[in-house]
């Protein structure tokens, strides 16, 4: 049985390596962000570097939330082959201690760090990106109020006066306040008679709230006005589950989101699936540990660490490719959202817990 003590080194090994790959993942993603940034913004007029040093430090969480399976993976490869290369593992083994035993600390500090990014990250990672998306739509609002059709999402409504169509340059507070936005007013013969553009958008009880709009009429000079209204029969949950990005809502709030939109009829696969997925996140985390476990237990030798990096970092891609996909399909409704967050997982721990049985119990 392995001792308290040796099971905190272990544990504290692998949170000192997960914790530099992560602070290094991290201000490179912040370097990438900051460049990017500059070169999109740099021909505003209200563009500064302090602003968006600002901006980038406010999205690298949402990056680092994806790269988190990553990290876990390498972390756990990176110890278990410090631990090779130093023969640790070796009297470990002479001690009588199984893999089984010296992987669980591991394992824990995987489950640790998957918490901590469910607790932690995923809430910075969510209010930073909202708070970043409104910076940049106030920086950009003086430039051009027209859409971006190519990136833009839409949603039609229809009431009494007609159908109109509603895109947004920006999407800000889940879906109910929209940047550059454009309506496009349809009367009942099918006809375009009016288009209008907003600085912005609020949806309100039973009407939106546009301010700052353009009017254009078939014929017509366009006509400024500061204010107006137009009709609408949409509820905040539809809107939020149409035009929301499931990754811009708190773990924390989601089943509460998800709930208000099934009241209303409404599917929230979208939602339903992220949740599931951050759920199972730290179970994915403890999956690549022992994905980490199959590509570095065996004693390295100088010179093949390349090896085994790129072996498991090809089974982490593969695995990464198999989530998008399914979680793909629970978002759309072919698959349940809870098969689609957890199937990766048991797959991934499966293949784990498989090959370590093969190689140390035979």
């Amino acid at each position: 049985m392995i001792g308290l003590t040796l099971a905190r080194y272990f544990f504290m090994r692998y949170i000192v390596i997960t914790m530099w790959f992560f602070i290094g993942v991290a201000t490179l993603v912040f370097i990438i962000t900051f460049t990017e940034l500059s070169g999109r913004m740099s021909g505003l007029p209200g563009y500064s570097a302090a602003l968006t040093l600002g901006i980038a430090s406010l999205q690298t969480p949402m990056v680092m939330l994806q790269a988190v399976p990553f990290i876990g993976l390498v972390s756990g490869m990176m110890t278990l082959i410090s631990l090779n290369r130093k023969y640790e593992l070796v009297v470990a083994r002479s001690a009588g201690i199984s893999a089984w035993q010296f992987l669980a600390p591991i394992c824990f500090g995987a489950l640790v760090y998957g918490l901590a990014t469910l607790f932690v990250l995923n809430p910075l990672a969510a209010n930073g990106l909202e708070m970043a998306q409104s910076i940049e739509s106030q920086i950009r609002s003086g430039k051009s109020g027209s859409v971006e059709s190519a990136n833009s999402p839409w949603i039609k409504q229809r009431t009494a006066e007609g159908e109109t169509i509603i895109g947004a340059r920006t999407i800000l507070n889940q879906g109910l306040e929209l940047a550059g936005a454009t309506f496009l007013r349809i009367d009942a013969d099918g006809d375009l008679f009016e288009r209008i553009d907003a600085r912005t958008a609020h949806l309100r009880d039973g009407h939106w709230e546009l301010l700052q709009a353009s009017r254009f009429r078939n014929g017509d000079l366009p006509e400024r006005v500061e204010s107006m209204e137009i009709p609408t029969n949409l509820t905040p949950e539809f809107v939020q589950e149409r035009l929301a990005r499931p990754e811009s809502i708190p773990f924390f709030e989601l089943p509460r989101k998800i709930a208000a939109a099934r009241s209303f009829g409404l599917s929230a696969n979208a939602f339903a699936t992220h949740f599931h997925s951050l759920v199972a996140l730290p179970a994915l985390l403890v999956a690549m540990t022992l994905i980490a476990a199959t590509v570095s237990m065996r004693f390295a030798r100088m010179g093949q660490s390349a090896t085994i990096i790129l072996g498991g970092i090809m089974a982490g891609f593969l695995l990464y490719v198999v989530s998008v996909l399914v979680k793909a399909f629970g978002s759309a409704g072919f698959v349940p959202p809870v098969a689609a967050a957890w199937f990766p997982v048991l797959v991934a721990g499966f293949f784990g817990v498989t090959f370590l049985l093969y190689k140390e119990d035979g």
